[in-house]
């Protein structure tokens, strides 16, 4: 059962009960992100998210981590490029607990100096990690270019130049400004009572009473280029993305089904057509990007330099086939089914009820039910989804990036997305 709550100081707190969970998994959520972040605070949102577990007025980030571990709980955060989240999820007996240690950690944490220069140079690691590993580098090289111009485009932790420059004063600074009452929302699913849950949590986070309003987010403009970036490795990567629906859209999900018939499940067609009919891929997907105002319809394969012209030109024809013939609606179907299949299956997680509790609050500022996503994505048609691909889609609405040891000529790349 869902109940939602407003707090005196405008703090919004949704809870679902399912009783026949033994656990209780609660997360405390700003509506800010990356995105928010000025050229002068690249990666501070990611970095707050670390020091927040590094030491509070009654704890050190040791107490923290035994008081979760003598309860068999589990304590993270993560960032994204429009939210920060505090979560943790214990047995039911322990909530009171849980309640007391976030809100300590989210409302009393002290940036120690010290914490904060040892923090920067595992941040800078993890940035470093990234910049090592091609297949997931080339999705931070690509972001940049489609969103230029726009933070939605820059890396969430930011870069060595910006972290480096981050110091304590800057990161009061960040969270005064954009953690404050209106743009929190606390979530939390499991075995628990919610008027119980308010008794526990209001007292704490009912002291926040920050006022501030913050600019708003700036929607990107989509652009579509052709790019290579050599680089010293084994494998060329290939990404393609273009116009994608947001998190808002009634499009999405005929957006969504797409995404899964073109390349995000083992059945998919980029799947059959590259890895299983030809071996020219050990990693080839579809994936979509969305954010609360736009999005991105995207496509990713890791492939041996000689194989580059042959994948694009594979990649094109699916493309083009779906612009020009309707889905078989056994296909669709298929993807209808193995999409709902996702979501019953996630809703019996209750990290993943929390999660949607929260966004469907930022997002539509209510409870959506599941019987109300799955009559949307039973009502989508073929011509649906050729309608909606055909306003996304052209050789001229395409950005290309291969990263690697390419030796394509660009004038072959041009070619071959101009047959589209």
């Amino acid at each position: 059962m869902y109940h939602k709550t407003v707090l005196q100081n405008g703090i919004r707190v949704v809870t679902e009960r399912i009783p026949s969970a033994h656990s209780v998994s609660t997360g405390i959520w700003v509506n800010t992100g990356s995105r928010d972040e000025t050229s002068g605070e690249r990666g501070i949102t990611h970095f707050i998210e670390h020091m927040l577990f590094k030491g509070t007025k009654r704890r050190t980030a040791l107490d923290i981590a035994k008081e979760f571990d003598a309860v068999g709980g589990f304590a993270n955060a993560f960032t994204s490029k429009e939210h920060v989240c505090f979560h943790a999820k214990v047995l039911a007996a322990h909530l009171p607990l849980l309640i007391d240690l976030l809100a300590d950690l989210f409302l009393e944490s002290v940036f120690d100096p010290v914490e904060i220069d040892r923090e920067q140079n595992v941040i800078l690691q993890e940035i470093r990690m990234v910049e090592d590993t091609p297949d997931e580098f080339i999705h931070v090289l690509f972001q940049e270019d489609f969103w230029q111009n726009n933070p939605l485009g820059l890396p969430i932790y930011g870069s060595v130049a910006t972290v480096e420059k981050i110091r304590r004063e800057l990161m009061l600074k960040y969270v005064a400004r954009n953690f404050h009452p209106e743009n929190i929302v606390i979530s939390a699913a499991g075995n628990l009572d919610h008027h119980q849950f308010l008794d526990l949590i209001a007292p704490s986070m009912e002291t926040l009473n920050r006022r501030i309003q913050r600019p708003g987010r700036k929607t990107p403009d989509h652009h579509f280029f052709r790019r290579v970036v050599p680089k010293d490795l084994e494998q060329v990567h290939l990404a393609i993305g273009m116009q994608g629906s947001s998190q808002t859209d009634e499009s999405r999900f005929a957006s969504h089904l797409l995404n899964v018939i073109l390349g995000s499940s083992m059945s998919s067609r980029l799947f059959q057509e590259i890895r299983e009919k030809r071996g020219l891929a050990y990693s080839v997907y579809s994936f979509s990007h969305s954010h609360e105002d736009t999005g991105m319809l995207g496509i990713y394969a890791g492939i041996a330099p000689e194989n580059v012209e042959e994948v694009l030109q594979l990649i094109n024809e699916q493309l083009a086939v779906l612009s020009e013939k309707l889905i078989p609606e056994q296909e669709l179907n298929a993807a209808k089914e193995y999409t709902k299949g996702n979501m019953y299956i996630n809703a019996e997680s209750n990290d993943s009820r929390m999660n949607r509790l929260a966004k469907n609050e930022f997002l539509f500022g209510r409870y959506v039910t599941f019987e109300e996503i799955e009559e949307k994505i039973n009502r989508v048609t073929p011509r649906d989804i050729q309608a909606w691909f055909k306003n996304v889609y052209g050789p001229d609405r395409i950005a290309l990036m291969l990263y690697g040891p390419v030796e394509v000529e660009s004038t072959k790349m041009e070619r071959v997305l101009a047959e589209g």
